[in-house]
């Protein structure tokens, strides 16, 4: 049984919604999710959900299930601060993430958590607050890893990083240092600390009850950068000794290899995680006993185990996701199995169904369903009742617009490698001659997967065929795909995405003369190389924040605490000159379009300017648009549909097609 909420959610979500959000499709497809994240109360009874506020800002919102009523307790503009997550200490109390960047002696990220009553009032700096004696500054304002000793509600266990004070004058100061863990309550912020401060940790697990098990160490190395491995150990039942468990270690080419731990089972005593299983990863086990027994789960022949399902407010370990040619969960709870099944086919058009959160006693199931041309819809769904209500769709600004459906397709690569990706195409058309993007992901680190995707749905709603490939250097698909990632391997992931290209022309889905590249973050990086490699084959390219030189990428890391990892990662010899577009913008024909954001700690917007200047000295065509005070992601509503507007002119013009 279906039952839509009353619509004050809507109503709330379309006042978040620039008036200008209907004007044209671009504004449309530019606006921001309507739900950036939604968490259930403890009892089931509330909600409180993120959506978007003006251009860039955000504004939590806590909804009565019952009664249909919202109200906005907390907002955030976005310049510079921006709200990221909330979730329930209790029934009546809530914890809310913010994230902001300051320009110091170098451009800083900062999180701080805060705590407020569910209608609006009592808020409280819940993140520990540094003074004037403090010798350092605590960047992270410290991350939730679970709540209260046995659920109890109203207090959350939370890692805290610990900055020691000045000695002189005072016998107060603290000389404690590093990452520990305190019990805090959220209400009168009373702090117990649970787990000392210790220099070189870097994670803790808990087992969904409130008691720390795992812990991990990351040494660090000279001047202060972070060590290439973390050594994790254990706790036995009941007891307060550390026991050695596992050694992850972080290879150049940007994998990880060891058992790299996730979840802690308290009713089995499992820790749950990932370790390579004949070239792929794969989801084990390992018994938290004397025999620290090893099991394997779950591994699929074809692609990687990526996924830990986990659900409620114990964060239960509930099955394991892969993705082939659609993201796919395999339950280890037969009752979430069944009700999956079922809802797939209750829902039509939304075949991707998740569980997003679930009330305490899990009889409460916050969920959210979609598909390829359908961005998706949030739903409660009450195991007592049967009932479905849904919550809110994802994307209300597009529900006049005709989306199209996405295929999953494979290609040869020039060597016969088959390389697997998504098509999409105008809805309506029959897919043939038509003018085409080629658009590469980003990472390289990452994979396209089936489903929605705001930016080839755009391009696809204004008449072109939109490829997306997971070339050689994407993940997913196991260590020999992966190679030596996208910037060492450049030649073999580029040439995948060329491939692509030339076999959109093959099979007559381009048209000859109209084939373009876009892509954002490697992805952008990706558009402007494949134009070094074959200055032929696109006649347009657009880049997003793109990387376009690798030292320069290397040394914007080098004041950070990473930046040997990122060394590493890049790598040193010939490829650095080679595979570094601004270092060969003499070879670039087609027009360039480029974006980025002067806020970017990603990628420094420095690179997109190298970039055009090297490309204007070089005679070619080009042109820069700078977002002022956004960062990688580009979360403002205006700017991504000025993003989406200028990009469609600009390929419009460079491929000779009419507006």
């Amino acid at each position: 049984m279906f039952v839509r909420l009353g619509a004050a959610l809507l109503a709330a979500s379309c006042l978040s919604a620039p008036a200008s959000a209907q004007a044209d499709l671009a504004a449309k497809f530019g606006a921001r999710e309507t739900i950036q994240q939604i968490s259930v109360s403890p009892d089931g009874e509330r909600i409180v959900f993120i959506q978007p506020s003006g251009d860039r800002g955000a504004v939590a919102l806590v909804a009565d299930l019952a009664k249909g009523e919202v109200k906005p307790i907390l907002r955030s503009s976005g310049s510079p601060e921006r709200l990221t997550s909330c979730h329930w200490a209790s029934n009546t109390r809530l914890i809310c993430n913010v994230y902001f960047i300051e320009n110091l002696d170098q451009r800083v990220g900062f999180t701080r958590l805060v705590s407020v009553n569910a209608d609006g009032s009592d808020m409280k700096q819940l993140s520990a607050r540094t003074n004037s004696r403090s010798l350092g500054v605590a960047y992270s304002g410290g991350r939730i890893i679970d709540w209260g000793p046995e659920g109890s509600l109203g207090s959350v266990l939370m890692t805290r990083t610990f900055v020691p004070e000045n000695q002189t004058g005072t016998h107060l100061a603290s000389s404690s240092e590093g990452l520990g863990v305190e019990l805090v309550d959220a209400s009168n912020l009373r702090r117990r600390t649970i787990e000392q401060a210790r220099l070189n940790a870097a994670e803790y697990i808990s087992d969904g009850s409130g008691t720390v098990r795992v812990m991990g160490i990351q040494a660090a190395r000279a001047a202060g950068y972070l060590g290439d491995t973390i050594d994790y150990s254990y706790r036995l039942p009941g007891k307060r000794d550390w026991n050695p468990l596992s050694k992850l270690r972080f290879e150049p080419s940007g994998t990880v290899s060891g058992f790299n731990p996730y979840a802690v089972d308290r009713a089995s005593n499992l820790l749950y995680g990932f370790d390579n299983y004949q070239g792929r990863n794969a989801l084990f086990s390992i018994a938290l006993d004397d025999t620290k027994k090893t099991s394997l789960v779950f591994a699929h022949p074809q692609v990687d185990v990526d996924g830990l399902v986990r659900i409620g407010r114990q964060q239960r370990v509930v099955g394991a996701s892969y993705a082939t040619d659609k993201r796919q969960t395999e339950f280890f709870d037969p009752e979430l199995r069944r009700l999956r099944e079922a809802l797939g086919k209750a829902l039509p058009g939304k075949p991707m169904v998740t569980f997003v959160d679930g009330t305490a006693d899990e009889k409460k199931l916050l969920m959210f369903a979609g598909g390829d041309s359908d961005p998706g819809t949030y739903y409660v769904y009450d195991k007592a009742s049967r009932k479905l209500e849904e919550v809110m769709p994802a994307r209300p600004q597009l529900a006049s617009v005709k989306l199209a459906s996405v295929r999953p397709i494979e290609y040869p690569a020039a060597d016969g490698t088959r390389i697997p990706g998504y098509l999409t195409v105008p809805a309506g058309s029959d897919g043939k001659n038509l003018p085409a993007i080629v658009m590469p992901h980003g990472g390289p680190g990452a994979r396209d997967e089936w489903g929605f995707d705001w930016l080839a749905q755009f391009f696809a709603a204004r008449g072109f065929a939109v490829l997306q490939p997971n070339f050689r250097g994407s993940t997913g698909y196991g260590d020999a795909w992966f190679q030596k990632n996208g910037f060492q391997s450049w030649k073999t992931a580029i040439g995948d995405v060329n491939d692509a290209g030339r076999w959109l022309v093959q099979q007559g889905i381009a048209k000859p003369g109209k084939l373009a590249i876009l892509g954002w973050s490697y992805g952008g990086y990706a558009a402007l190389q494949s134009s070094v490699l074959d200055p032929d084959l696109f006649k347009a390219v657009v880049a997003i924040a793109p990387v376009t030189d690798l030292d320069a990428l290397r040394e914007e890391s080098r004041n950070y605490t990473n930046f040997k990892l990122v060394d590493a990662f890049i790598g040193h010899g010939d490829h650095i000159r080679a595979g570094s577009p601004a270092r060969n913008a003499e070879r670039i024909k087609a027009p360039v379009l480029l974006f980025h954001g002067d806020q970017d700690m990603n990628v420094e917007i420095g690179e997109s300017r190298l970039m055009a200047r090297k490309l204007r000295d070089a005679g070619a065509k080009v042109e820069l648009v700078e977002f002022t005070g956004l960062d990688h992601q580009l979360n403002d509503d205006k700017a991504r549909a000025t993003l989406l507007d200028r990009s469609d002119q600009f390929l419009r013009g460079a491929l000779g097609i009419a507006p």
